[in-house]
């Protein structure tokens, strides 16, 4: 998913941006790249991703409001039956 990046400067401890430097040469990305994982990761940002695309609502039953999911789930229950 295509996003707009925004520019932000950061100053890190000298072994902390070698490190990235490091690991972004092995795993052939941009040091940005490498340091946004990280901060998504520890911000819990990659966990509600990794959430979101497990989910198997539908964009359309996302756009529903609640009551009328709770509704569309009880008429598919009892057409079940």
């Amino acid at each position: 998913m295509p996003t707009t990046k925004r520019k932000l400067t950061v100053y890190l401890d000298p072994e902390v941006a070698r490190a990235a430097k490091v690991r972004a040469a092995r795993l052939d990305k941009r040091d940005s790249e490498v340091i946004e994982d990280a901060l998504r990761a520890h911000l819990g940002i990659a966990a509600l991703d990794q959430a979101q695309g497990l989910s198997t609502l539908t964009r359309m039953r996302l756009s529903r409001s609640p009551n009328a999911e709770v509704h569309a789930a009880r008429r598919e229950r009892r057409k079940q039956r």
